[in-house]
Order: structure tokens, then C-alpha cells, then sequence
């Protein structure tokens, strides 16, 4: 039996991670695929041999915008195919997502707009909740077999957030934010976490403030999303919240193929 395994990680900035020992941590992991977010960095700034000399094919979307935002997926495995972004114009300028197609599954790094920093950011990521949810389904036509693997920037329920009544306005766990996750859910996907792992504190994001990391006072805003047609293929999910490269920490989901 083929077994596949696959870490995302929204490392905060791929060059600051490396220097914080992300590659020696990647080499004791040895992960088939694996989906990064935040790189921020563009092809000029990003060197990808670090990861070519372990034996991964580097396949990256940064954003437009100099040390902002940014996707890459690194591969054991020589994708079929790659596809760079969703087709709107204002999502791919700041490199949200991208794909690699192996055989008949689709593995996805996302990353999704945040709306800490006011009313304005926090409608563009309604906005881009909406456009996602149809590019999604639309694809989902095309590549039945699909993981969405990356930061959602929202805890699904109260389980996921270390205070939800503090909490209850706060982007990431807006009423409409997580209506949104349970509609993505219930549309034909699976929080691959959950199926593992039912109780509670596990996160996979800490503010930087009030040594919260320390306690923690965590959000679970990082997932692995699969299609509901790979339930019978999972084999074990997991979060490392001792890897320490970032203020996220990586999730795992290990699968039949």
C-alpha cells in the first residue's frame, strides 16, 4: 500500500524559517509534499536548492508585492501538473494559492486573506471566502479528488479558539466566518484533524503577544481539507505544536493513494 504524507505550514516567512532550522526539522519529518504559506518571498529572494538537495520538486507562487503573502508546494513526487493561482486577477496578485495534480489527486496550498487589520481587509476576505467556495466547487468537478491544505485564517468552532466568548467578534471567528467553514464542510469536505483528533486545545496559531505560545491561548486556524471521497484513505492527522519556525505550526495528514 502507497502511503502519502503531507505537512503545511504557514511558516511566516520561508527565509526566516530556514534560519530558525526548518530544513533539519523537514529532513527528521521527511513529509512527501509539502504546502507552505507565507513565504514572502519572490523567486529572486527564494532559493529553492535547500530544498532540491533533499530530493523535493519546488513548484512557488509568490505574491506581486515584495516580502508579502505568497504559496509554494515542494514534492518528492514530479506533479502532472501545476496550476498558479484561481483565475482572479486580485487574488493571484497576492499568490493565494496554488496546485499540483498527482495522478487523480490534487493537493492545494492555500492562504487566505486575513481581516485583523480592519473593516476593509476583513471584506476583501469576505469577498474571497465567496470566490473560493465557487472555484472550489467548480474544480472540485474537474479533480474530484482534492486537498486543500493551508491557513484558512478562521476557527471553525468554539472548540478551535481558546476563548470564544472574548473572542465571538474577532476576525477568524466572526458568525460569518464560521458559517462559511461549516457550508465549505458540509459541501463534501473533511476537517482531516478532526477525524483523528476530537479534543480540545489543540492549536495551531498563537498571537506573539502576552506570551500566549507559552499557555496556550491558541487559535486553530490551519487545516487540511479533503474531499469527502478520500474519508476511507486517511490514515493518521496530527499538528507539531513543538516545531517552532513560526508564530503557526505545521499540520500532517498521512494517506492511502
Amino acid at each position: 500500500m502507497a502511503e502519502l504524507k503531507v505537512i503545511s505550514y504557514n511558516v511566516n516567512g520561508v527565509r526566516a524559517a530556514i534560519k530558525k532550522g526548518l530544513m533539519d526539522w523537514i529532513k527528521g519529518m521527511d513529509p512527501d509534499v509539502i504546502c507552505l504559506q507565507e513565504i514572502k518571498a519572490d523567486d529572486d529572494a527564494f532559493d529553492t536548492t535547500v530544498f532540491e538537495k533533499m530530493g523535493y520538486l519546488s513548484y512557488t507562487f509568490p505574491a506581486e508585492k515584495k516580502g508579502y503573502s505568497g504559496v509554494a508546494i515542494f514534492s518528492k513526487i514530479k506533479a502532472d501538473k501545476v496550476v498558479k493561482g484561481c483565475g482572479i486577477k486580485e487574488y493571484d496578485f497576492e499568490g493565494r494559492n496554488i496546485r499540483i495534480d498527482i495522478g487523480d489527486l490534487s493537493i492545494m496550498s492555500a492562504y487566505f486573506p486575513s481581516g485583523t487589520s480592519g473593516d476593509e481587509r476583513q471584506a476583501v476576505k469576505m469577498k474571497y471566502l465567496d470566490a473560493f467556495y465557487d472555484f472550489i466547487h467548480k474544480l472540485q468537478k474537474e479533480r474530484p479528488k482534492l486537498l486543500v491544505c493551508g491557513d484558512y485564517n478562521i476557527c471553525h468552532k468554539p472548540i478551535d479558539i481558546h476563548n470564544p466568548v472574548s473572542n465571538k467578534d474577532s476576525s477568524g471567528f466572526k458568525p460569518e466566518e464560521r458559517k462559511w467553514m461549516s457550508k465549505f464542510f458540509d459541501s463534501g469536505f473533511i476537517d482531516t484533524f478532526r477525524v483523528f483528533h476530537p479534543e480540545p486545545h489543540q492549536y495551531s496559531w498563537w498571537s506573539l503577544r502576552a506570551n500566549a505560545r507559552a499557555n496556550n491561548k491558541g487559535w486553530r486556524i490551519d487545516y487540511i481539507s479533503a474531499t469527502k471521497n478520500l474519508e476511507k484513505n486517511l490514515l493518521d492527522a496530527n499538528m507539531y505544536q513543538d516545531a517552532r519556525h513560526s508564530d503557526h505550526c505545521p499540520v500532517y495528514l498521512k494517506l492511502k493513494r
